[in-house]
């Protein structure tokens, strides 16, 4: 019998009917942080999900990245689907060499589901600290995990609150791998860019081997105004964050849209007014192609990369 899951309460949907960006992004770009959920009826959510979504299908998804003018995808496994990656492996699969996955995997995985992971796309591992989201992020587990993944040559996904960072650096400083950052370490951006917490921030990257994702303004914003109703000027308040981010670390930034947007629930973003936003943050052709090509390019396909 097919399993029945009812969306959690104030959940929204993914928006439906995005628009065509005034933004053309340069050939080859990648949304680098994106997910799926199920299709439930094909893949199960987890038990110990902390949300239940509606489904967001590799269809779905697809369908956005042409709408979009994305050439590439990387898929990064949704909490709802727990350790069991099967619905993000199967999008990957199907993308046809366009698509990378980042996978979530317990400590004792095996070599060889590693392997398996590996030769389906999969090039990093995510490690989630917020509470909300996971029950429990016990450092000594994950160290374990990054210690099986590090020779594969994949990297970690750290996801933090920004507040959350003095009491974990030392950690993600002794994992041995890359890290990257989601969402540039979620900042409180009522503070002032120059401010201690995001100027720690920033030294945290500057210090390791650290690349951060210019991305969720949605998430982020306090103001807005949000991306919605042809608004090309969404987000204004996330603005100095991530420019700060891209000058200085031109080299080590990538982008995604985040669709679906797990766990909105005052307003979902018209997907193509998220490409119009990036030229307000990266604001030369020249940014542009590193944020959304090169970079990610070098990350995860680097036997392409030039």
């Amino acid at each position: 019998m097919t399993p029945v899951f009812e969306k959690t309460p104030g959940w929204l949907d993914w928006y439906a009917s995005p628009s065509t960006p005034a933004f053309t992004l340069p050939p080859g770009a990648v949304d680098a942080h994106c997910h799926v959920f199920g299709p439930a009826s094909e893949f199960p959510f987890a038990p110990e999900r902390k949300y239940t979504p509606c489904d967001a299908g590799k269809d779905q998804l697809f369908a956005l990245r042409d709408r979009l003018g994305v050439s590439r995808n990387v898929i990064v496994q949704a909490t709802c689907h727990g350790a069991d990656n099967s619905a993000m492996v199967d999008a990957v699969r199907s993308a046809g060499g366009r698509a990378r996955g980042v996978a979530t995997v317990r400590p004792d995985v095996s070599a060889a589901e590693l392997a398996r992971l590996h030769e389906a796309g999969v090039r990093g591992v995510r490690f989630n600290f917020l509470k909300r989201l996971v029950s429990a992020a016990p450092q000594d587990e994950l160290a374990e995990i990054a210690r099986k993944v590090a020779p594969l040559g994949w990297h970690i996904v750290i996801y933090f609150e920004a507040a959350d960072l003095p009491e974990l650096e030392d950690f993600f400083a002794s994992l041995p791998a890359p890290l990257v950052v989601d969402h540039m370490g979620r900042p409180d951006v009522s503070q002032p860019v120059d401010g201690p917490e995001f100027s720690r921030f920033l030294r945290f990257v500057e210090r390791n081997d650290v690349w951060v994702k210019v991305s969720c303004p949605e998430r982020l914003s306090l103001a807005g105004p949000p991306a919605l109703d042809g608004e090309r000027d969404a987000y204004r308040d996330v603005v100095p964050f991530g420019r700060r981010v891209i000058e200085e670390f031109a080299d080590a930034v990538v982008w995604g849209t985040d669709w679906p947007h797990p766990n909105l629930t005052d307003h979902m973003p018209d997907d193509g007014l998220l490409v119009d936003f990036i030229p307000h943050l990266a604001v030369t052709a020249e940014q542009q192609h590193r944020l959304l090509v090169a970079n990610p390019m070098r990350l995860y396909w680097p036997e392409e990369a030039v």
